[in-house]
């Protein structure tokens, strides 16, 4: 099995990007590791085209419930909500682009 120089990109809504570029900023001054590579991936992502690599979003999801689960006793209920639902919303993103495409034809 040879591995492909080619990297997997999800584009995203802007508002997701936009919430999770601000949850990750309060990961990195958390200091939960690994925050703060997709956050920069988030922060710098282009207005116009929101698409980040697979294994970004799978990274930025698992820091985004790293945080949820730290901060859970602080934080009020509607903005822990908020957290996992954008941390949600990416574990969810990066899953369908592990699925195969469909096709729409007989083989």
């Amino acid at each position: 099995m040879t591995s492909s120089p080619f990297h997997r990109t999800i584009t995203l809504p802007a508002s997701v990007c936009e919430q999770a570029a601000q949850h990750l900023e309060h990961a990195v001054q958390r200091a939960i590791d690994g925050a703060a590579t997709p956050w920069r991936a988030f922060r710098g992502a282009d207005s116009s085209n929101f698409a980040l690599s697979v294994s970004v979003v799978e990274q930025a999801a698992a820091c985004l419930l790293v945080l949820a689960a730290e901060s859970a006793q602080t934080l009020r209920p509607s903005a822990l909500r908020a957290v996992i639902s954008v941390a949600l919303h990416l574990r969810d993103a990066a899953n369908a682009a592990h699925q195969p495409a469909l096709t729409s034809g007989p083989w």
